[in-house]
């Protein structure tokens, strides 16, 4: 009786592993579903939220992760997570400047922006400044884990705020490796942790306290900006999340941190 238990036990399936959605452990599956639904539910006022939030310092941030990107003219660009499309406004705008500078203006540079969450990119291609550029960007639907491009197709890969809502990190590092050419440059802007412990403690106040009323009163939904916290908090440390760049076979990767560590850039090379 008791070998007939063990081979029994022998046979089960091993526990399906868990992800972290905000401060709850749930299914890959669920998480994707799960974070769909949360961006579906903010999509019309996420810039706004955005600008709140941060007062207006997510610019500063996504303009300092543009100096590092240096795009050119003719380059091809991959918006991972791009939303409404901020990062690939700024990456073409960059570009043009470029080409003017450099008598190169005829030549010129195109965006791809690639989200898991057809509302946010509807509310993209809904903005004004779109219009202007609508023969430079492409909107895709897809998700970094499993990117619908062919491999080392574009020249630099870009992920704003959106790596800590995939439920396998490492596979979507191993995907962006994969479709940027040789030399091609990797920006990941992310929420982090605060370089000193007074001040995580000050950001925590104000992220537990403050976001998911704010949420409440302009977006009419609380629950999906506790997610917002939350999720920052479960997001591994800067160390962490350069060595796993660099095991996903990055080079020459960097951190760089922002207001304290607040928001953090990790930068790396396809060579």
């Amino acid at each position: 009786m008791t070998d007939q238990i063990q081979n029994t036990a022998d046979t089960q399936a091993p526990a399906e592993e868990k992800v972290s959605f905000g401060f709850e452990d749930v299914s890959a599956d669920e998480k994707v579903s799960r974070v769909k639904g949360v961006f579906r539910s903010v999509a019309g006022k996420y810039d706004l939220m955005n600008d709140l939030m941060s007062a207006g310092v997510h610019r500063v941030w996504k303009t300092m992760t543009m100096d590092r990107l240096n795009p050119q003219p003719g380059e091809s660009f991959l918006d991972v997570a791009g939303g409404t499309g901020d990062l690939s406004l700024a990456f073409l705008k960059r570009a043009r400047l470029q080409g003017e500078r450099h008598g190169r203006h005829h030549v010129r540079a195109n965006a791809i922006v690639c989200d898991i969450n057809d509302a946010m990119l509807a509310a993209g291609r809904e903005r004004d400044d779109v219009a202007r550029v609508a023969d430079q960007m492409s909107w895709v639907c897809g998700d970094a884990m499993a990117l619908p491009f062919e491999d080392n197709t574009v020249d630099a890969l870009a992920i704003s705020f959106g790596i800590r809502n995939v439920a396998d990190i490492d596979k979507a590092f191993r995907e962006f490796r994969r479709v940027l050419k040789p030399g091609g440059r990797f920006a990941c802007l992310e929420f982090s942790h605060m370089t000193a412990t007074p001040l995580q403690e000050a950001y925590d106040l104000y992220s537990f306290n403050v976001i998911p009323k704010l949420g409440d009163w302009v977006a009419g939904d609380a629950p999906s900006y506790q997610y917002l916290v939350e999720s920052i908090r479960r997001f591994p440390k800067q160390d962490e999340v350069l060595r796993r760049i660099e095991e996903a076979g990055f080079s020459n990767v960097s951190c760089t941190n922002f207001t304290g560590g607040i928001a953090a850039l990790h930068f790396g090379w396809a060579v």
